[in-house]
């Protein structure tokens, strides 16, 4: 069973950057779609980036589309979100999850790790 644990996040001034980490432990890691996404106070929790298991494929939201990239070390069972021109509302705590589904559906999504608090100041 993979279990996961994100890292990376912290405060941050607008229009800087963040570089989140997904560290996957247990086996096949190579076989999942992974996906991050996150939730702020009040909010429901909301897809924002996956990528397919060779990250060749990738799907974002489009509140962060040419702002963040995902991406995935198989190698070393981690994935990965840049985070750049960081705005106020993408304060979040962001959760990374894997699904046997190229998807941006959460229903799709488990094993969720404990997630990383992003806090951008304006």
């Amino acid at each position: 069973q993979v279990q996961l644990v994100e890292s990376g996040g912290g405060l941050v001034q607008a229009g800087g950057s963040l570089r989140l980490s997904c560290a996957a432990s247990g086996r096949a890691f190579d076989s999942y779609v992974m996906g991050w996404f996150r939730q702020a106070p009040g909010k429901e929790r909301e897809f924002v980036a996956a990528i397919s298991t060779s990250g060749g494929s990738t799907l974002y939201a489009d509140s962060v589309k040419g702002r963040f990239t995902v991406s995935r070390d198989n190698a070393k069972n981690t994935v990965y979100l840049q985070m750049n021109s960081l705005k106020p509302e993408d304060t979040a705590v962001y959760n990374c999850a894997k699904s046997l589904r190229y998807s941006r559906l959460i229903n799709d999504f488990g094993s969720w790790g404990q997630g990383t608090q992003v806090t951008v100041s304006s």
